[in-house]
């Protein structure tokens, strides 16, 4: 069994040119960051964390699947590195955060993520872990009121760092992340992100390991076709399962739509595959503009037979393209980022760079990485085939989902298996 885990780093430094911002995220394997049902009332705060990283993903998904290849990152790391920096944001730093990240301030973004965490880290059956930490220089020190909510809010340590040693601090910040994240991330920051005059590093990483709850036969993997698109295929191993499995035809996206659910029943995997081979681009102009949520409406319970390929997926993303794409620039510019409520003393900060990490891996044994249930509503007086058959054996896009209360769900990955480099042959 394969771990996942998922890491972000913010680095932020102070207005000279060579300095840093550095979030980075790592992600291994196909699982959840499940987020559980526990009691949480009807917290506007947290609606606005969960619709929040919705719009969040279609954002960033948007702009990642315009290259060409499988896709895959960690939306929930990259939300909440950024919402922790946008507690020391001021003026239009502040605005630009509120308007991308989905928040109205910065408070209620604080909220939405310290019951985000105390749920994410008490999920039963599977081993889940968020954290955050912030590396600040010693010759630096964090705003008493930037430090408190970070502390009580985000669940963040503070440790003071000589980041002129870069060699050494990134040894320090890196054993952190490999240690949170059971040695699946290692490397996080170059030494050469680091120097004298790095102010801080916030740092939040990511981990999940679970089983299926029902697991593939290894003896019933077999070499099979892949189709790149309507003519080349490639072998890969699929795995071969069946089993009562929460399923729908959409006729909106013309796909199919199953979940796969782990051992915590709260945690599952989405896998979204349009009816035809070379249906990838069109189902990705139509998830632009669905509910991201809704797309586990209106499924019902039969048997599947699920032909689905092993696959493993790493990636280094340089996020700051991307996040100018969305509306975020102004927090990479030296002359307008405003990030005066971080530090004392008067030295201006900017964002120089944000990095996120990501690996997962599907087995038969199960995923690692986040997951959530999507909402489950049987359809009746349908007629539909006694056996359904779900064969992943062309490009297809998937989900790590968890379930928090009711009705709520959080996309904690998403990513794209659409070419070779992904496959165990």
């Amino acid at each position: 069994m394969k771990e996942r885990t998922s890491c972000q780093i913010a680095h932020i430094a102070d207005g000279q040119p060579s300095h840093r911002l550095l979030a980075s995220g790592t992600i291994c394997i196909l699982s959840f960051l499940a987020l559980l049902p526990v009691i949480m009332g009807g917290r506007e705060e947290l609606q606005a964390v969960i619709e929040g990283n919705g719009h969040f993903t279609k954002k960033l998904y948007n702009v990642l699947a315009q290259k060409e290849g499988n896709v895959f990152f960690s939306p929930i790391s990259a939300h909440a590195v950024l919402a922790m920096a946008y507690q020391g944001s001021k003026g239009t730093t502040h605005e630009a955060f509120g308007k991308v990240l989905g928040f109205s301030g910065h408070l209620q973004a604080a909220e939405g993520y310290s019951d985000v965490l105390s749920h994410l880290n008490n999920v039963p059956n599977v081993q889940l872990l968020m954290a955050n930490k912030i590396f600040v220089a010693e010759d630096a020190s964090l705003k008493p009121t930037f430090q408190e909510i970070t502390a009580k809010k985000f669940l963040s340590e503070v440790q003071p760092v000589n980041f002129g040693n870069n060699n050494a601090t990134a040894k320090l910040i890196n054993g952190w992340v490999e240690d949170k994240t059971q040695n699946k991330i290692k490397d996080l920051i170059s030494p050469d992100s680091l120097n004298s005059a790095t102010r801080l590093v916030l740092v939040n990483a990511i981990y999940f390991k679970g089983t299926w709850a029902s697991k593939f036969d290894k003896s019933l993997t077999v070499t099979d076709k892949f189709y790149l698109n309507d003519v080349d295929s490639i072998d890969v191993q699929m795995m071969n399962n069946k089993g009562k499995y929460f399923f729908k035809e959409d006729e909106a996206l013309d796909a199919k739509v199953l979940e796969l659910p782990y051992s915590n029943p709260e945690v599952s995997l989405i896998v979204i595959l349009p009816n035809k081979r070379n249906g990838i681009a069109q189902l990705e102009e139509k998830l632009a503009n669905t509910d991201l949520s809704k797309i586990t409406e209106n499924m019902y319970k039969p048997e599947v037979v699920v032909k689905l390929p092993k696959f493993k997926m790493e990636a280094t993303i340089q996020m700051n393209e991307v996040l100018e794409k969305v509306g975020l620039g102004v927090i990479f510019s030296q002359g307008e980022a405003n990030f005066s409520d971080m530090l004392t003393g008067s030295e201006p900060l900017y964002v120089s760079e944000v990095i996120q990490k990501a690996f997962i891996e599907v087995n038969e044994e199960g995923t690692e990485a986040a997951a959530a249930t999507a909402t489950r509503i049987y359809a009746f007086g349908k007629s539909t085939p006694i056996v359904q058959k779900f064969t992943v054996d062309h490009p297809c896009i998937f989900m790590v989902k968890s379930k928090l209360k009711n009705d709520i769900f959080n996309v904690l990955f998403m990513g794209k298996l659409a070419t070779d480099g992904a496959f165990t042959h």
